[in-house]
């Protein structure tokens, strides 16, 4: 059967496999891919220590971030930000495509004392137990998704974002790292050349029905620090709009 595309999500499904196999970073055919970069517990990856992001902790000092509620946290890795904000007191649900992944996760959560509910899964299929979340937290996921995913992304957080609820995102930063190539050229060329660069301006046409609260660089820590952060990174502070009474 040759013409079989009939909805949105079987165009979408097709233009995932417009990319190369080794591209993909962002399907359930990833999850050995990921396996393998969590798997050396000992590596320096800096994304691999047990600290939150800083602009997560400056968010929340300043009274940007609610101090509690639900949050969902996208691409939660090893479980750093999930970690923190279930030891403040939200009520967490983290998203990771490795089974690896999760598994330390799990275990910092057990060592620290935080109640954090792990998924495996692709962000856009799992089953979670909340409908809407206050806080959305994406801390290196969606530079991971290729130019068409974006939409599924969108969609996502319309189903989950609660109205008033605040997200935040942290991207490759253009010019520090990721591919600048316009979205056309990476199907042509079928890869992501291993994640996707933001300027604050794409960044804020792509969540132009939200309000920006604040985007900039992240701050760099040093390794003393009690905080994540590297250059590299882009971090962007949103709010969806309320409900009208």
């Amino acid at each position: 059967m040759h013409r079989d595309i009939r909805t949105t999500e079987d165009v979408l499904d097709l233009l995932d496999r417009l990319f190369l196999p080794e591209a993909d970073r962002w399907t359930e055919n990833a999850a050995g891919w990921w396996d393998t970069f969590y798997a050396d517990r000992s590596s320096d990856r800096p994304f691999f220590v047990p600290k939150p992001d800083e602009n997560l902790v400056s968010y929340l000092d300043r009274g940007l971030l609610p101090s509690s509620g639900r949050a969902l946290d996208l691409g939660a890795g090893p479980g750093r930000n999930a970690i923190h904000l279930a030891s403040l007191g939200f009520d967490v649900d983290a998203v990771d495509l490795s089974p690896t992944a999760v598994a330390w996760a799990e275990e910092r959560a057990r060592e620290a004392g935080a109640a954090v509910r792990f998924h495996c899964g692709n962000i856009f299929d799992v089953e979670l137990p909340h409908t809407q979340y206050d806080l959305v937290y994406d801390s290196g996921c969606l530079h991971h998704l290729p130019p068409h995913r974006r939409i599924s992304y969108l969609a996502l957080l319309t189903r989950v974002l609660a109205p008033g609820g605040h997200l935040v995102v942290n991207a490759f930063a253009a010019g520090a790292m990721g591919s600048e190539l316009p979205d056309e050229e990476l199907y042509r060329n079928g890869r992501l050349d291993g994640g996707l660069a933001y300027t604050p301006d794409e960044l804020r046409h792509l969540f132009s029905d939200f309000t920006e609260i604040e985007i900039r660089p992240m701050e760099p820590q040093p390794a003393d620090s009690p905080l994540f952060g590297i250059p590299v990174l882009l971090t962007a502070l949103f709010q969806r709009p309320a409900e009208r009474p």
